[in-house]
Order: structure tokens, then sequence, then C-alpha cells
């Protein structure tokens, strides 16, 4: 299968690193707007594959659509990344035009194909891509509750001193900040609900530091991050390619569940080769039903900007 990249810098690239060591893809195809940065890293990861072992065909390319004809799966990262002191909101003037640009494009050339999305803010382009081009709602997918997944797991690895892998905990809402909502009463550690296991001051703590995990790291390295984001890119594409039928939590439209319409925001679901097959319900508890409506709410007036300035 055929797997596109937009965008070749940390994150594209990063994503594209993960994909070839894992031999996700036969033929990958890296696209970017400046001139050589694509075809360089294409030629750099293409030319460890006789130390890695894998067998994916690398291309890079600078604005040229064609080359990602009949892809089956794209990770839309273009866009300016966020700075410290910016806030998410910011980001959208910018890379609307920059991700419907993207996404129409790549369904002109790929009419069956299924996005990923990671530019920022994640649910709003997200929303944006699904308008923009009219696919079904199962072929438009944003990772960031993934990634958020991901940071939640790393916070309680450190206080409970156990292997990430061994946790099961989600972060459903916005891919933001003050959006996204940690489900700590969820948690657990193998079948072992972590709350047993941590005091409320510890999990209020685990809470707070993942829901300011990208800032933590915009404030120190002086750009958003990439190592986590590529690989929580990677693993969303290899269960549509290998048709695993993984359970991530992924920014998707929602059609009433959840008691939300009409918007993207981060909800567990399957992930398999139709893209996200179903949204898997979850019984919330009261306060945590109202910290998703006021999630909502949040990204609602984000999107409402896409509309102040046409972009659908």
């Amino acid at each position: 299968m055929k797997v596109t990249i937009v965008g070749a810098g940390a994150v594209g690239a990063t994503t594209a690193d993960n994909l070839i060591r894992r031999n996700v893809a036969e033929e990958l195809v890296l696209l970017d707007i400046k001139e050589g940065v694509a075809e360089g890293k294409a030629q750099d990861l293409a030319q460890s594959a006789a130390l890695l072992g894998f067998e994916s065909k690398i291309l890079g390319v600078t604005n040229d659509y064609a080359a990602t004809a009949n892809s089956t799966v794209a990770v839309i990262t273009s866009g300016i990344p966020r700075k410290p002191g910016m806030t998410r909101e910011e980001l959208i003037g910018t890379n609307a035009a920059i991700v419907k640009s993207v996404a129409e494009n790549l369904l002109k050339y790929s009419p069956d194909i299924i996005f990923v999305v990671v530019s920022n803010p994640m649910d709003t382009m997200t929303y944006l891509a699904l308008k923009a081009t009219g696919v079904p709602r199962n072929r438009i997918i944003g990772m960031g509750g993934t990634l958020d997944s991901a940071r939640f797991k790393y916070q309680l690895s450190l206080k409970l001193n156990a292997s990430p892998a061994d946790l099961n905990a989600l972060v459903i809402g916005g891919h933001g900040d003050t959006t996204m909502i940690p489900l700590i009463k969820h948690a657990t550690w193998n079948s072992v609900p972590v709350s047993q296991l941590l005091t409320e001051e510890e999990q209020a703590e685990i809470v707070q530091k993942t829901m300011v995990g990208g800032a933590t790291l915009t404030a120190l390295i002086g750009t958003s991050a990439w190592y986590a984001p590529g690989a929580s890119s990677a693993a969303v594409v290899e269960s549509i390619v290998r048709n695993q039928n993984k359970l991530f939590t992924a920014s998707v439209y929602l059609n009433g569940e959840f008691g939300e319409s009409d918007i993207n925001l981060g909800v567990p679901v399957l992930i398999n080769k139709h893209g996200w097959e179903k949204i898997i319900p979850l019984k919330l508890s009261t306060s945590e039903q109202e910290a998703f409506h006021k999630s909502a709410a949040a990204v609602r007036a984000m999107n409402q900007v896409l509309t102040e300035i046409n972009a659908i």
C-alpha cells in the first residue's frame, strides 16, 4: 500500500521514520512546499534501509500531488507549528488555508484516501478537512487524542513506576491544554483501577501534567514536539494499513454520540482499513460529561473562526 505524508518537517519526517522501520507501507511519499526538503529527507531515510532492513520505497517531492496518486492514507502535518506563548486559536487563520488546499489536492489524485490530520489546532483542522472535501466521516481522523493518551500513560507510569505498555488510559475531548479530559477514574494498570493506587492529590497532579504536556515541551524546546506525535501518527496509519482494528482515542465527527453533533472531538474509536469504523461508548460520570460538553463548546468557538474567514 501507499502512504503519503504532507509536510516533511520534524513530525512528518518522524512519522515516516516510524513507518519505514516497521515496513508498514510498500511505498511512502513525502511532500513539502519547500524545494528540496522532502527530497533530501527521503534520500536520508532511504539510505538507512541497508542498516534497518526495511523494504519500503521512499519518494520525496516538492508540491507535486500527482506523485501521491492512489495513496491509501495521507498524514497531513502541514502548517506552522505552535510557538511559545501562541494559542492554538491563533494558528487557525494561517493553517486553515494550508490544510484545505492540501486535502483537496490529495483527494484529486486519490479519491478513496483516508486522512490522518495532525495540523493544529487539530480538532478544527480535522473538521475543516471533512467540510472541505465532503468525504464520508469515517475517512477523516484527527490524531490528537492518541498523542494525549500516550502522554497520560507516561505521567501515570512515572507516578506508579509502571510500564506504560501495562496501562490503559484515555484522554477524550479537544486536543488542547484546557479542552482535553484525561479520564483518570477509568484508567487501569492492567485490570486494577489506578484510583485504588493513587491519592486524590496524585491523580489531580497527573491530570494537570497531562493537560499541559504539549505546552511544557514547547516551553522547553522552543517549538512543538515531534517524537511522540510522529509515533502516534504512525500507529494510527499502521492500524489502517494493516487492518489491525485497534482502539485509539481520535478526533472524529460526532453525529449525536456523547451528546454532541456537527463537531470533531476526541473519543475512543476502532481504526482499521475503513478508517475509523466504530465509536466506543463510555459511561461517563456527570462531571465528566459536563467537562466533555465544555470542551465541545470551546472547540466549537474555534470552528466558528472558519466561518468568519470563509474557510467553510
